[in-house]
């Protein structure tokens, strides 16, 4: 690997390790950057250091960029949903129950495995196992997600997501009657510290906002739609709860007692973003699958 070296300046003193080499390296994302350092491939003076290091002046950063490893999972003909695919990107429905990428206990049956038996170009940027993906929904959330077919997509859609300009609403049914019509849940997710398999609100975690806006009340439980400002992991999941709302069928963070949904009823509906290479605006919005229109029939005949 070929090392790279520059002298922090008095304009860049204080400033973030990670945010400075995003400067230096402009046709790389700052995840990207991160992941150099998380894997010890970046240095200031001879010393290993983290992400949100600041830089001092007069510091030497020293980097190396490493080479792309050849990717070991395959392709599988599995049949997928196109929405909308160009030489850039693809969107794609997914479906209930596809888990988005390779991981210690699905190494086979993943949408990654799907997009590669379907187009061999896709982005290196989120490393081996998840090559093109920008954004990930849950194994059991269905709706749609834009995966990258090159670097320079990935980045400029990794960009809009950081700046919130990607449009991204979901529909979801929750045990009870929200009293209200709309509202805004802004509260820190991170690692529940009683239980590490679970996010949970916690004060050190990552600012999360999640809007909300009733479609439908019923007298045990509410027909709602979401729009995402950020995008924590389980967000929406975590958020309803928080306030008093889990989703239905949620076997992680729902009731007990609940409907059977094969898993939350939730559904990513809607999805906006800028065309990384024609700057037009493009909104795609699919329909939620059977198993979920099938629960909302369900809670509708029930009263």
């Amino acid at each position: 690997m070929t090392q790279f070296q520059h002298e922090v300046t008095e304009e860049q003193n204080k400033t973030r390790v990670d945010k400075l080499l995003a400067a230096i390296n402009p046709e790389r994302s700052r995840s990207q950057i991160q992941g150099w350092i998380s894997k010890g491939h970046v240095f200031v003076n001879e010393a290993e250091v983290k992400a949100n290091y600041k830089c001092q002046t007069g510091e030497v950063l020293t980097w190396s960029i490493p080479e792309v490893e050849e990717l070991n999972i395959q392709g599988e003909d599995i049949p997928l949903e196109i929405i909308y695919e160009d030489s850039d990107l693809i969107v794609i429905n997914k479906p209930k129950g596809m888990v988005v990428h390779p991981s210690a206990g699905h190494q086979t049956g993943t949408l990654v495995n799907a997009l590669l038996h379907h187009c061999k170009d896709l982005s290196g940027i989120n490393s081996v196992e998840r090559p093109g993906i920008v954004h990930r929904i849950d194994k059991d959330t269905s709706g749609l997600l834009v995966v990258a077919k090159n670097d320079h997509t990935h980045m400029k859609l990794s960009e809009q997501l950081a700046t919130k300009e990607v449009k991204r609403k979901y529909e979801a049914i929750v045990h009870g009657e929200i009293g209200h019509e709309s509202g805004i849940i802004d509260a820190p997710i991170g690692r529940d510290p009683k239980d590490r398999q679970k996010m949970g609100i916690v004060d050190s975690g990552k600012p999360a906002v999640t809007h909300f806006k009733v479609i439908k009340h019923f007298p045990d439980y509410t027909h709602v739609e979401c729009q995402l400002e950020t995008g924590r992991t389980h967000q929406i999941r975590v958020h309803m709860r928080y306030i008093g709302f889990p989703l239905v069928g949620d076997p992680k963070y729902g009731q007990r007692k609940t409907l059977d949904a094969d898993g939350q009823a939730l559904h990513a509906k809607t999805l906006g973003f800028t065309h990384p290479r024609t700057n037009e605006w493009m909104e795609f919005e699919v329909e939620a699958p059977k198993v979920f229109q099938e629960v909302l029939g369900k809670i509708k005949n029930m009263y």
